[in-house]
């Protein structure tokens, strides 16, 4: 089932509210949040989502009525849905003569929230749309050094359908050198011509690599940075998405705005770690801010990375003492990863046969599929059994490991 599509209009407080509510459902992806009606308009004409939440009875009743008359004629392929804290019956009443297809009533209750998402989606079921959307995978770690860069990169060009790779590094991104490419446009570029965005125009702004494997990179000057806020993340991956069948996204290790941003969009978040003290802190701090966010835990799965025959870790521990599943194993061999980033080319392309290649590939052809969830594993060997190493290494004890950072 591809994902829903949201715009809000509302104050912080309903806005906050719908984010949580919308990010909740592991269905549904928030695109922007409006204060104001014309901004509101401007936006919906601009995305075309799958629905709009309006907000009303917070200013001029007449005019936000008459706002919900223009996206409905303008944008028919649009819901929209009113939503009311002090729900008159007028107010309900002028809502759907206006247009709105649904009203939810503020605080949201779940039930009544879960039918309105199910109607939202019966409707956006027959529109028709020959908009391509496709899957996004963030990648993420709680601490730098853990290889995420190397990872994403490498998971991207391994992807057998056509893949954008993201670079949300904004001030350090090593993306482009990582594919040997000589970027002339990023990120910066997609935010400063958002207004006159077309086709022409938005694939000048992604360098390609290979005929699957293209980059949206990072800006080239780090002050640049500063200029991209957080919606225009959520425009470009959402406008990005309809163009491509795989999106891989390297997310810097900090739970900034922009970060949050691509991890609400994501339809799947791999968290990588490494089998050490810091590691799996990190692990568990990330993941309990990712239940604070509201994330599923099924969009969730954790990734090993640089996994060494130093470490002896049961499985099973690690999964219970992160509480979540492990789905990858990425073998270390520092020789090879430091000479595919010197070359410029990814270790897949530059070394197939390799074990870290092998077990990447595994890993993208598991979350390429976007109707196929990843699959369940009930594995009772220790990690070293798995991997097919002998015994007689140190054992690290996950007792030790504190709780919170």
């Amino acid at each position: 089932m591809q994902p829903l599509t949201f715009i809000t209009l509302g104050n912080t407080q309903s806005s906050d509210e719908l984010r949580v509510a919308l990010v909740g459902t592991g269905r549904a992806r928030l695109l922007a949040g409006c204060e104001k009606l014309n901004e509101t308009f401007e936006e919906v004409l601009r995305l075309r989502p799958s629905a709009a939440i309006i907000t009303v009875g917070l200013d001029d009743s007449e005019r936000e009525f008459a706002l919900i008359k223009e996206l409905v004629k303008a944008c028919p392929q649009t819901a929209i849905v009113t939503a009311a804290r002090d729900a008159s019956p007028a107010l309900i009443l002028g809502s759907m003569r206006a247009g709105a297809r649904e009203f939810l009533q503020l605080p949201i209750m779940a039930d009544e929230f879960r039918t309105v998402m199910e109607r939202v989606s019966e409707f956006c079921a027959t529109v028709e749309s020959s908009a391509r959307n496709g899957r996004t995978i963030a990648i993420f770690s709680g601490k730098g050094g853990a290889g995420v860069s190397f990872f994403s990169t490498n998971l991207a060009a391994a992807m057998d359908v056509s893949t954008l790779l993201v670079d949300l590094n904004l001030q350090s991104g090593d993306a482009a050198s990582f594919l040997g490419l000589d970027t002339k446009y990023s990120l910066i570029d997609f935010v400063r011509n958002r207004a006159r965005l077309d086709d022409a125009l938005i694939n000048s702004f992604v360098t390609p690599h290979s005929a699957r494997l293209s980059l949206l990179a990072a800006p080239i000057e780090a002050h640049d940075a500063e200029d991209i806020q957080p919606h225009d993340v959520s425009e470009a991956l959402h406008l990005l998405g309809q163009r491509y069948d795989c999106m891989v996204l390297d997310l810097q290790h900090t739970f900034d705005p922009i970060t949050v941003a691509a991890l609400d969009l994501a339809d799947d978040i791999l968290v990588l770690l490494t089998l050490d003290i810091p590691g799996i802190r990190s692990a568990k701090r990330a993941l309990k801010i990712f239940e604070r966010l509201g994330y599923p835990r099924q969009k969730i799965r954790l990734v090993i990375n640089r996994w060494s025959k130093n470490i002896d870790v049961e499985l099973k521990k690690v999964e219970a003492h992160l509480d979540e599943q492990l789905i990858g194993f990425v073998p270390n061999d520092y020789r090879k990863v430091m000479e595919s980033i010197n070359l410029g080319k990814p270790l897949v392309q530059a070394d197939p046969g390799s074990k870290i290649t092998t077990e990447i590939r595994r890993i993208a052809n598991m979350v390429v599929d976007k109707d196929q969830p990843f699959p369940p594993q009930k594995r009772k060997r220790s990690l070293s059994t798995l991997l097919g190493r002998q015994s007689g290494t140190t054992s690290l004890e996950l007792a030790t490991v504190p709780e919170t950072a």
